[in-house]
């Protein structure tokens, strides 16, 4: 059957994402995943076996959901038996379980509506087809004289940075810093082997992070620097080096997708005069989960 996966972005959200994909593919089913443009030649012809679908960021915001249950729909995907990732949708509350919501990180989430043991997220190397050209053109780029000690820095992520000499605080400063940000490469994944080498590596909470600590990679001595919620921070399963910095994290004041799903509901009731019932939640919050299904569209089966 076809499979298909509503999580459009980010790329370390699409990474994260990658294992629970494979896991279905390995049973026989053909993944089709639509993503933001700008993020294809990151993963296209590194996960070729899923059949990535080009989707257009706008501004109305329809390419979180609406744009690829469209995409999926042309695909010949049964909606009900798709794969969505998101932990919360502010445009879509009643797409959230509540009750792990509010128990599980962001990512602990994706695997357990998706129907997938956690530990899978660390079987990255299973889902990604190297490129040893593309590997060694920016191997001698980034790496033009053997032998000398460096350290890999990337401290700027889609909504947060911080000061590029972060990485002169703890590291010895006859290390050089190479920063990902100052060269042009095709996909994270051509940095692998440049990681391996290194002697640190310096990440913000992003998708470099997400794919060291997911392809386990060893070598370096981590440093970790967080920038979200804790709800919203992955769970990381190397050891990584958690780096004190003065960006403005605070909790935010805590979502309840339940009650945010009734407001939507009683105000789309509100404005087309229509009773009570009438609009229909995708996952209703009453659905039995007793037996635990591969996803929550799929519980309506039930």
């Amino acid at each position: 059957m076809k499979r298909g996966i509503v999580q459009s972005r980010g790329l370390g959200d699409i990474i994260i994402a990658l294992p629970i994909a494979r896991f279905y593919h390995e049973q026989g089913e053909e993944i089709v995943w639509p993503i933001c443009r700008e993020f294809l030649d990151s993963v296209q012809d590194y996960a070729p076996w899923v059949k990535w679908i080009p989707i257009d960021t706008d501004p109305q915001g329809r390419f979180f959901l609406h744009t690829p249950l469209q995409a999926l729909q042309a695909e010949g995907c049964d909606l009900t038996e798709m794969l969505y990732l998101y932990q919360y949708l502010n445009s879509n509350p009643e797409l959230t379980d509540p009750e792990l919501f509010n128990i599980l990180k962001f990512d602990q989430y994706k695997y357990q509506v998706a129907g997938v043991p956690f530990t899978h997220k660390w079987r990255l190397r299973d889902c990604i087809e190297r490129n040893p050209i593309r590997e060694d053109q920016l191997r001698s780029v980034v790496l033009p004289v053997d032998g000398q000690r460096y350290c890999v820095a990337h401290l700027k992520g889609s909504s947060a940075q911080v000061d590029q000499n972060i990485a002169r605080n703890f590291i010895d400063p006859a290390v050089r810093i190479i920063n990902v940000d100052d060269y042009s490469y095709t996909s994270v994944f051509d940095w692998i082997p440049i990681i391996e080498g290194a002697e640190s590596l310096v990440c913000l909470d992003s998708v470099f992070a997400n794919m060291t600590d997911q392809w386990d990679i060893q070598g370096p001595e981590r440093y970790w620097i967080r920038r979200s919620p804790w709800d919203l921070t992955p769970v990381l399963g190397g050891h990584w080096i958690v780096v004190p910095t003065n960006l403005p994290v605070q909790e935010p004041k805590r979502v309840d997708p339940q009650a945010e799903a009734l407001k939507k509901t009683q105000m789309l009731q509100s404005q087309s005069g229509r009773e009570q019932g009438a609009i229909h939640s995708h996952v209703p919050f009453q659905t039995d989960k007793s037996k635990i299904p591969t996803n929550f569209m799929h519980a309506l089966k039930k």
